[in-house]
């Protein structure tokens, strides 16, 4: 158990369903998809061709400075972003917060360099359209950006944000696929707790819209193929759903101690109450998830709370027919029939960032004391034994959520919060 209350007092976010809480959390309200056609890249040679993407997304009103955007990468743009809406939600501008103790820890994804990035390089190397490896030291290497691969270094999410708030404390980037976000919290919690800060700014921040992602991702046979323009998909537990839908965002969330929250008079979202970290490698049965059922029951005793005390689980829902099933069974193995909502039938998979902005949306529609519905699940699977929210928000029967995220290779985490 914690040994000092954390809360929440700060919420940013940029989404495929909005920037910034107040529209993020009225898309939430009004059902809205996130997902639509690719804009960001020419996805004509590809088979599957929606995603969710941030859309009318311009970094100048955020960062200022055009040669700091220069050297961002979209993901490093929508960090800091999000930090900037989350310390402003957070009334930490005007805070006085010494400087030297406002912490930053987020979770990144591999980067993927930019195709406009590669192309003086590339063009060096050619002579009469051919390639020639001989010419790509003496004259591709010169002909590169000098600071392009400080764009794609993952820690340089955090970096950025640090230096746009001035936040001088401890910095530190997780990069651990899609339980990047939710360790990040854990993480950020943990130094509180330690007394080496009296703000966090916690999170994840992923872009995956990128030509050379997407080759890797549909290699992989994991996505939706539904052309719909989100009417459809993704659809986590749905009997019919078909896979992924992957896209981008970032989602900051504000930490401290509660009673220095309440010395400055800060909006409190949510309190953490416990949390847990397990490994198991997955195998071939679906009706078990080892790692995520420990995962849950550690948070849940980490938090002093019991199974019946939850009324809300906030599920990773990835919408693939296989991975359903597994966590679905290592959901109710410990939290039987409470409610479960999968947060990415909004905006997709968005990767390292998911935990966080997943979490954001249980965070602002449960200051209303509701829980946001499932999209596009229309049809139970028998396969999938849990109680879906679906159709309208459902009112939250208690203030205590499980937030879960995990890989394929069987990390799995939970996180107690219990809702302002």
């Amino acid at each position: 158990m914690l040994n000092s209350e954390i809360v929440i007092t700060g919420i940013g976010v940029v989404s495929p369903i909005g920037i910034g809480r107040e529209e993020f959390a009225q898309s939430l309200s009004h059902r809205k998809s996130g997902v639509g056609p690719i804009g960001l890249f020419d996805s004509s040679g590809l088979p599957v061709h929606s995603a969710a993407e941030v859309r009318d997304f311009d970094p100048r009103q955020f960062i200022p400075n055009r040669k700091s955007v220069k050297v961002m990468a979209r993901d490093s743009q929508m960090g800091v972003a999000a930090s900037i809406l989350a310390y402003k939600d957070a009334r930490l501008d005007s805070a006085g917060v010494d400087p030297e103790r406002i912490a930053v820890v987020l979770g990144a994804d591999r980067i993927c360099g930019a195709l406009e990035d590669s192309k003086p390089t590339y063009e060096a190397c050619l002579v009469d359209g051919q390639f020639h490896f001989d010419r790509w030291a003496p004259l591709g290497m010169p002909a590169t950006f000098p600071l392009v691969f400080l764009k794609v270094l993952p820690n340089m999410i955090a970096s950025h944000i640090s230096i746009a708030i001035d936040a001088r404390g401890p910095n530190n980037t997780i990069h651990h696929g899609d339980l990047s976000a939710l360790l990040a919290i854990i993480e950020g919690a943990s130094l509180l707790e330690r007394g080496l800060a009296d703000v966090v700014l916690v999170g994840g921040a992923s872009s995956q819209m990128n030509p050379f992602d997407w080759a890797r991702f549909v290699s992989l046979g994991r996505f939706s193929r539904a052309v719909d323009n989100g009417r459809a998909s993704p659809r986590p537990f749905d009997k019919h759903r078909d896979g992924e839908v992957r896209g981008e965002s970032a989602a900051v969330l504000v930490l401290e101690r509660v009673n220095h929250a309440k010395a400055r008079g800060a909006t409190i979202w949510g309190t953490i109450r416990g949390w847990g970290r397990c490994y198991a490698p997955l195998d071939g049965d679906l009706n078990s998830f080892p790692s995520l059922s420990r995962a849950i029951s550690l948070a849940l005793q980490d938090a002093a709370i019991e199974s019946k005390d939850v009324a809300q689980v906030n599920a990773h829902g990835l919408g693939t027919e296989e991975d359903d099933i597994r966590e679905s069974h290592g959901i109710r193995r410990v939290l039987s029939d409470v409610p479960v909502t999968a947060p990415k039938s909004y905006f997709g998979n968005t990767g390292a960032a998911g935990g966080a902005v997943e979490l954001a949306a249980s965070l602002v529609l449960g200051k209303d004391r509701l829980v946001p519905p499932t999209l596009h699940y229309d049809e139970a699977d028998p396969r999938c034994p849990i109680n879906v929210v679906r159709g309208a928000p459902q009112p939250l029967a208690s203030p205590f959520l499980v937030a879960v995220n995990w890989t394929l290779a069987g990390q799995a985490a939970a996180l107690v919060v219990e809702v302002a």
